[in-house]
């Protein structure tokens, strides 16, 4: 049922960001997501929550050999729903719009889900990918090792490390995926100058 319940609220979502949002609204404050059982975790869930309601343009930093480039194309995230138990955040890579990270608050614990989208709104064969954030972090860094559902979906994924870092200033939103300790992917988006 959490998983329909999941489904529709996302083919929703994705249906109502088709293009970037041209004047969002300001949130009254950070959402305190009192769920989780980390300190850390609730401080970098707020911190990310007051980007709610924004878009921002990206660029890619690296790209290993492992992946094809998309530096020629448009990168956008859009921050479109905060609540106190998930944040979700559309990517957007030219015209596909394929792609959500989501920020679960799943059983106390802080967890990164990548939904995959077929151009029919279906879920994609490999979707919801992701993990849990360790212990490593602080309220501007965290980090989300591949969990075990992940690590057999993903091929040679068990040793993915996806980290997604704000500035301290917010000025700089980071999406990284190390595997195996190996750079692979890296895109920085630029929060000073919302969409």
């Amino acid at each position: 049922m959490q998983k329909l319940f999941s489904f529709l609220v996302m083919a929703l979502l994705i249906a109502s960001c088709a293009q970037p949002t041209e004047e969002a609204e300001e949130p009254e404050k950070a959402i305190e997501p009192v769920l989780l059982d980390s300190d850390t975790h609730r401080a970098f869930y707020a911190n990310l929550s007051q980007l709610c309601g924004k878009s921002f343009q990206g660029e890619e930093i690296y790209r290993s050999h492992h992946g094809e480039s998309v530096a020629d194309q448009e990168l956008i995230m859009q921050v479109v729903a905060c609540t106190n138990e998930y944040i979700y955040i559309p990517f957007h890579i030219g015209d596909d719009k394929s792609r959500t990270w989501m920020f679960l608050v799943e059983d106390g614990k802080l967890r990164l889900s990548h939904d995959h989208r077929d151009e029919d709104g279906k879920p994609h064969e490999v979707t919801e990918y992701g993990g849990y954030a360790d212990d490593t972090g602080s309220e501007y860094v965290q980090h989300f090792p591949a969990d075990e559902d992940s690590a057999e979906m993903i091929e040679d994924g068990g040793g993915n490390v996806w980290t997604i870092k704000l500035d301290e200033d917010l000025t700089t939103f980071t999406y990284r995926l190390e595997r195996d300790g190996e750079k692979r992917w890296r895109v920085d988006f630029n929060l000073r100058q919302p969409l």
